[in-house]
């Protein structure tokens, strides 16, 4: 095997090394190829992946509107595609796409299961840390140096709703969360969080409300000192793996069945609901997406009726209803004489570029497309979003019950080490866009997935609306000018108080 080659799941090798471009391109290709012909050709063919990647993705969630049979189809070639330009490659350095990796059938002993076969491994033992809090027992929200709860986190609700910042049925659900407190600990539930270190993942308030988490995270010293003390003081408990030289956490790329054994032998036969909130750089966060849906997949084959969430980041392409792209275009008409007047000389030398409208075209009856990729996040960081995107719909579509909500713009660690992103972010206000706290994000979010997995499930009429329900947007899809005109110089606006930061920092 290669020295730099470890085992678990890959991009396959091509001459010295492991590109991503070839395997992201063609599975986004493969994905719309029975919708649209033509748009997967020009996909396949693309000189430029990396500039033109926004542009084709944006058309791939077009297409998947256009009927529901379009998207289902979309997210199946899709997730077929990956499973087929992905490998596993096992200790000797053999790559077996990842059709060919079976984990959906207990193994039956400390074994990997796939068609061909795989090593042995030592299994994982299992640590917990039962915490010795009280049960917080209503939801409660931290928000510009105030903690929101009842009448107070209803009215700023309300406020949200009014800047376009979240939509109507996010408030929805938040009420109903705030109506049923007794959901919060998700009675006869377990939940497992992959990634549950996340920034913004909701394994904070999920043990604050006395939820037992079955957590995977890469096994980090430092890191797992911070979860083991958090749950200690908190109302759940936290319950994860750990190795023969007593080192807590797992890493699903390299580990994938003891990960899958792992979990096989936590479950106690309560409804079982999978979290992915998992990110890395680059084509890891494609592996990891791979890795994960390879473990779903298996769980789901062992109970059919096992729950799966996701968080979506609003920097990608969505489908958004007739009245986002109305109140979009009220919002640009709305727009100030002397803004018009200053932005117009910028739009006039852009071509294009500079504060264009948003849903240019598209009637106000009609829905539209919220094309919110950003290209300094790179096509693997959207193709991994698009896979997790792929296996809701597909498992939806197949009778689970699925959480999988937009999240606002946040202040994360991946943001902040971004110069460019940060600095859009800051300057973001100027557009009518709130960019949010983590510690804001985390309780709203995990409100949602409560909500998901306690409330009836929803009826929906085109699979795209998984992902406008509820949606946290900060603003994206409702501000009147298409995002990625405005990014630029909502940059210029907030490189200033990202400079004074750094030097405070």
């Amino acid at each position: 095997m290669s020295s730099t080659t470890s085992a678990g799941i890959h991009f396959p090798a091509e001459g010295d090394g492991r590109p991503t471009t070839p395997a992201t391109r063609g599975i986004l290709a493969d994905s719309v190829a029975g919708v649209d012909p033509d748009l997967a050709g020009r996909i396949a063919t693309s000189r430029d992946w990396r500039k033109d990647y926004v542009d084709h993705v944006r058309a791939v969630t077009a297409a998947s509107a256009t009927s529901p049979e379009a998207a289902r189809q979309i997210a199946g070639d899709g997730l077929a595609s990956m499973r087929e330009r992905l490998v596993l490659v096992d200790a000797e350095g053999r790559e077996t796409p990842l059709t060919d990796v079976d984990l959906g059938h207990p193994a039956g002993g400390a074994g990997h299961s796939t068609r061909r076969g795989w090593g042995r491994f030592t299994p994982f033992a299992t640590e917990s840390v039962s915490g010795t809090g009280a049960p917080v027992t209503d939801l409660t929200v931290p928000y510009e140096g105030r903690d929101l709860s009842g009448p107070t986190l209803l009215a700023q609700l309300d406020r949200w709703v009014d800047a376009g910042v979240v939509e109507p049925s996010f408030v929805d659900a938040i009420r109903d969360v705030v109506a049923h407190p007794e959901w919060l600990a998700l009675p006869e539930r377990q939940v497992l969080l992959i990634g549950a270190g996340s920034e913004m993942g909701p394994l904070e308030p999920l043990l604050a409300w006395g939820v037992d988490v079955l957590a995977i995270d890469l096994p980090r010293s430092r890191a797992w000192r911070y979860k083991k003390g958090l749950a200690a003081g908190l109302a759940g408990t936290l319950s994860f793996p750990v190795d023969e030289h007593g080192d807590s956490g797992a890493d699903v790329v390299h580990q994938p069945a003891e990960v899958l054994d792992w979990v096989r032998r936590q479950r106690d036969g309560s409804p079982f609901a999978v979290g992915m909130h998992a990110y890395a750089d680059s084509g890891v966060h494609v592996r990891v997406s791979a890795a994960t849906d390879l473990l779903m997949d298996a769980l789901t084959q062992d109970d059919p009726q096992t729950a799966l969430a996701w968080l979506a980041t609003p920097t990608d392409s969505f489908v958004v209803p007739p009245e986002v792209v109305a109140e979009a275009h009220r919002r640009w008409r709305d727009r100030g004489r002397r803004t018009r007047s200053a932005q117009a000389p910028a739009r006039l030398l852009g071509r294009g570029r500079l504060f264009e409208p948003a849903y240019r075209g598209v009637p106000d009856d009609s829905q539209g497309v919220a094309d919110v990729l950003i290209p300094q996040q790179g096509p693997n960081y959207a193709i991994a979003k698009r896979l997790q995107r792929w296996r809701g719909v597909t498992a939806e579509g197949g009778g689970q019950r699925v959480s999988f909500n937009v999240a606002p713009a946040t202040w994360t660690r991946s943001v902040v080490k971004n110069p460019v992103l940060g600095a859009a972010y800051a300057g973001a206000h100027h557009f009518g866009i709130e960019i949010f706290r983590p510690e804001t994000v985390r309780p709203l979010m995990a409100a949602l997935l409560v909500r998901d997995l306690m409330a009836p499930a929803p009826q929906r009429a085109h699979p795209e609306e998984l992902f406008s329900d509820a949606a946290a947007h900060g603003g994206l899809w409702r501000a009147g000018y298409e995002p990625k005109t405005a990014l630029g110089v909502a940059a210029v606006a907030g490189l200033p108080s990202r400079l004074a930061a750094r030097v405070r920092g």
